[in-house]
Formats: C-alpha cells, sequence, structure tokens
C-alpha cells in the first residue's frame, strides 16, 4: 500500500511537537505540502524548517487567530484539527475559565476551521478532515471531566459534519488516540522519571497499567503510530471512510465497536 499525496496541502494546527509534528512529518514524507502552525512565530518556523514545510503561526484557540490561519492557508486539500491542550483539575475546582479554555482550543478551532475551509474543498470534489479525539472522549477521566467532555464534543462533530458533507467527496473522521509519548505527557511523567530513573517508556507503561488498566498493549503508543492511522484517512485511499471514531487507543476502550 503506496500513501501518495502529491499535490495536495495539509494543514496540520498545533504541530510544532508532539503527534501534531508526526502527523506534519509523515504527510510531507508522502509528498503533500505541509502548513506548520503553533502559537508561537520562532517554535513555529523551527518546526517547519525541519520538514521543508511553510510555518503559519496563529492561536486556534481564538475566533481572530483562526480567521487569520484560515485566510493564511488558502485553499487547502487536508486539515487536520490537532491543537489541543489538557490539564488536571478536579470537577469541584475547575472554574469556567479552565472549561472554556478546553472548549475553545479543542472544540472551536475546529469548527472555526471546517467551517472556513470546507467549501473549498467541496467546490474541489475532494478533500479530508480529521478531528483529534481521545480515548477519553468514551472513558472521560475523572481528574479531568472537562478534557473529556470536549473530545467528546470532537467525535461528535466529525460525525455530524461528515453526514452533513456526505456525496461531497470530502471524508470527515475522529480519530482517538489513548495515552501517547507527547511531549505533553513526558512533562506530566516528568517528576516519575525524575525520582524513579525510569526512561519515558517505561515511565508511560506504568501509567497506563495504573491508569488504564484496560489497554491491551500496555503500553502508550509513540506520536509516529498514532501518525501512521491519520496519514491513511488522510489519503485517497480512505474514501469509503467517513464519519467514524478511528481507535488508536491500545484497545484501552472496552468496546467491540
Amino acid at each position: 500500500m503506496n500513501i501518495d499525496l502529491t499535490g495536495k496541502t495539509a494543514l496540520v494546527t498545533g504541530s510544532t511537537e508532539g503527534i501534531g509534528f508526526a502527523v506534519a512529518k509523515l504527510l510531507r514524507e508522502c509528498g503533500a505540502d505541509v502548513i506548520i502552525n503553533g502559537r508561537h512565530d520562532d517554535k513555529t518556523r523551527a518546526a517547519a524548517e525541519k520538514i521543508a514545510a511553510r510555518p503559519v503561526a496563529a492561536d486556534v484557540g481564538t475566533a481572530e487567530g483562526c480567521e487569520i490561519l484560515a485566510r493564511k492557508a488558502g485553499n487547502i486539500d487536508i486539515l487536520v484539527n490537532n491543537a489541543g491542550i489538557f490539564r488536571d483539575a478536579d470537577f469541584f475546582e475547575a472554574g469556567d475559565d479552565t472549561w472554556q479554555q478546553h472548549w475553545n482550543v479543542n472544540v472551536m478551532s475546529g469548527v472555526r476551521l471546517s467551517r472556513a475551509l470546507a467549501p473549498a474543498m467541496v467546490d474541489r470534489g475532494w478533500g479530508r478532515i480529521i478531528f483529534l479525539g481521545s480515548e477519553s472522549a468514551f472513558n472521560i477521566p475523572v481528574e479531568m471531566i472537562h478534557y473529556g467532555v470536549s473530545k467528546t464534543a470532537d467525535v461528535a462533530l466529525a460525525r455530524g459534519l461528515a453526514k452533513r458533507l456526505g456525496g461531497t467527496g470530502v471524508t470527515v473522521n475522529s480519530v482517538l488516540p489513548g495515552p501517547t509519548l507527547s511531549e505533553g505527557v513526558a512533562e506530566m511523567l516528568k517528576e516519575e522519571t525524575d525520582k524513579t530513573g525510569k526512561s519515558l517508556e517505561e515511565a508511560g507503561a506504568d501509567f497506563v497499567q495504573a491508569h488504564r488498566p484496560t489497554s491491551i498493549i500496555g503500553r502508550a503508543a509513540t506520536v509516529e503510530e498514532v501518525a501512521n492511522l491519520i496519514a491513511y484517512v488522510a489519503s485517497p485511499l480512505s474514501s469509503a471512510t467517513t464519519g467514524a471514531a478511528l481507535r488508536v487507543d491500545g484497545g484501552v476502550v472496552d468496546s467491540l465497536q
């Protein structure tokens, strides 16, 4: 199977590091012209230079930032709504600001960019829109209910938009990673690795076994493993896949679907 994205332009939000950068890098290797996005100009430029991509710095957590990014991106073929945040906070300590920040970044960025960029895909009769969900969409984490709710919304948004764009040649799907060894997870596990001397992979496996015991692989995924699925969904090969919530969670969600 050969994933050839030559002639396609892809925008990956929140792609200066982590899953987003791994996705951008793989799409570039598959031949796509790629737009790297981050909040800060220097970091965005540095990431783009690594893979010969085009940098566009904009804060997608705001309506203004999404408008700037959509305008500078222009006509694209592939939109990966990857930008996201997660912050631990007990339900009774998470104020409206925490909920609103997660909603703006994790949900409204995808709403705004899809609304701005999908019509041109429809006009051309081809496009791919991918939302980064999470196993937390179905397995709501008690330590950050606000995050789980935002990811459930992403899955619902992708399904609804797929139905809205039915028959246009534009597919819409969500991809649901489980615990993944991104920079954000590395920071979360830093205290553990510093204290025990364990590697990030070992600490990640300990976290999965303690907090996601239904995992079948028994470890955290790599960002490249997540990117592999997204590259397929972004390609012409996935033309019959739309409205789907595609899991790359290591089997954490204990469901037959």
